[in-house]
Parts: C-alpha cells; sequence; structure tokens
C-alpha cells in the first residue's frame, strides 16, 4: 500500500465525518466541504491503486518471462502421455 491510498483513505474517512457532522447540524456547507474531502479522498485512492498495479507489472521477473515463453511455445503440442493415449485407440 503506498501513501497516496494510505492519504485517499483519511481523506474519504474525515471528509465522512465532516459530511455527517453537516447533516446532523444542518450546515449545509460543512456538508459540501465533507462531500468534496470524499471524491478527493477516492481519487487518491485511485491513483494509489493504478501505481501499485503499475509497480507489481514492473516487477516481473526475467523468470516469470521465460517461464511464459516456454508455456507459449508448448501450448500446440502433445505430451508423451496424450501420445501414448492416441497410439492405443488407434
Amino acid at each position: 500500500m503506498n501513501s497516496d491510498k494510505v492519504k485517499g483513505m483519511a481523506d474519504d474517512a474525515a471528509g465522512r465525518v465532516k459530511r455527517q457532522v453537516g447533516e446532523w447540524t444542518g450546515d449545509t456547507g460543512a456538508q459540501v466541504d465533507g462531500a468534496a474531502q470524499q471524491i478527493k479522498g477516492k481519487a487518491e485512492k485511485a491513483v494509489g491503486s493504478v501505481r501499485d498495479a503499475v509497480n507489481d507489472a514492473g516487477r516481473k521477473t526475467d523468470t516469470d518471462v521465460e517461464t511464459n515463453r516456454d508455456l507459449d511455445d508448448n501450448s500446440g503440442r502433445e505430451t508423451v502421455t496424450e501420445r501414448e493415449t492416441i497410439r492405443e485407440r488407434k
């Protein structure tokens, strides 16, 4: 979890509290400020999620790439067991 997500969660929570207090007291200014802070928090969380996804994608190792390449290379081939099964059926 990165700082954008943490800050976003804090802003979202603070905005909820501010909006709720505004509703209880009838202060529409506090309600609007709270709603705006919630939106800001949700946007920061979204940015943090995207940043995490980009970082995770960048962490692929050469081994991961080689494994995927091997899987792709062998995708159309029969295994030894499959060949033996096919021969037995003939």
